[in-house]
């Protein structure tokens, strides 16, 4: 018995060497190849910076159109996929009969199992649709990318926020009763703040599976040299692809290198986008708990 547990501890820290192995070794390659291209021009290219960030002249090539698009791309994903994924989480966890539970959750996974190339056609095909019927000039753009992507990751939301409520102990339930509160107030005041945390892990989750995704946004807007995103319906930018399209067409090493440097660019981004969530879950928990 005592070699078994020795062993499966060896396991467990081999595991997890390897994991910060290949993590350590990724980085280091996208920081040896992209590390030295990171600057200005690789952003506004033969722009001034502040004009390109005003928009006041176009960037062609640089990165900041890429960068702007996804960043609106992500927003505008969020803003249809966070109330529908926390609403549907909660329901499930709270008020869902048993009947009910069965059938939302395997509609859940059937959606969690979609290839995200799958959610792309289907963007694809209902604008189609569209043009044949409500909209005749309707075509791709941001709207649609955003509507798709909110799809994809619906499932993590989801079940991120039902897992994180189900995780917490019955006590809190039975000390919200006994001071009176209602359904609805032991949800609001002591349930949701104390699942915040898990449910904000689901919201990064969702972030970053919208922010690194080719497929979807390859066939419902995005396009090379679209400039800053012009409107909801408009053609735009993303990293994602901007990585995509440079590996697929590059002419020299030189260009290859700003390819890595756009990976290292959204790795970034998702990075600052965790600690932002992280910074988020301190303070609502320090909050919840009342410490100043």
């Amino acid at each position: 018995m005592r070699k078994r547990e020795m062993s499966l501890l060896l396991l467990s820290r081999l595991s997890a060497l390897l994991v910060l192995g290949v993590l350590g070794g990724l980085l280091a390659f996208l920081i040896s190849r992209g590390g030295p291209v990171l600057g200005k021009e690789l952003f506004f290219g033969d722009t001034p910076p502040l004009e390109a960030l005003l928009g006041l002249r176009p960037v062609w090539n640089g990165l900041w159109p890429a960068v702007a698009g996804t960043l609106f791309l992500l927003l505008l994903t969020m803003a249809f996929a966070v109330l529908p994924g926390i609403g549907c989480g909660v329901y499930l966890s709270c008020f869902a009969s048993p009947r009910e539970k069965y059938w939302l959750s395997l509609a859940v996974d059937l959606l969690a199992g979609i290839p995200s190339i799958v959610m792309g056609l289907f963007g694809f095909l209902l604008i189609i649709f569209l043009r044949r019927t409500l909209l005749p000039r309707g075509s791709t753009g941001m709207l649609l990318a955003a509507f798709c992507l909110a799809l994809l990751v619906l499932p993590s939301l989801i079940v991120a926020t039902r897992s994180s409520l189900e995780a917490l102990p019955d006590s809190l339930l039975l000390a919200a009763e006994a001071l009176g509160f209602s359904r609805g107030q032991t949800l609001r005041h002591v349930l949701l703040p104390a699942a915040g945390q898990g449910i904000l892990g689901g919201v990064m989750l969702a972030l970053g599976r919208a922010a690194e995704d080719t497929a979807v946004i390859m066939l419902t807007g995005a396009v090379a040299s679209a400039g800053l995103p012009g409107g909801l319906t408009s053609k735009f930018e993303a990293l994602p692809f901007a990585i995509y399209y440079t590996a697929a067409q590059y002419a020299d090493r030189a260009e290859l290198d700003r390819g890595y440097g756009a990976a290292l660019v959204l790795l970034c981004l998702s990075g600052g986008l965790l600690f932002l969530s992280w910074r988020l879950q301190r303070n609502l928990e320090r909050r919840w708990k009342g410490v100043r």
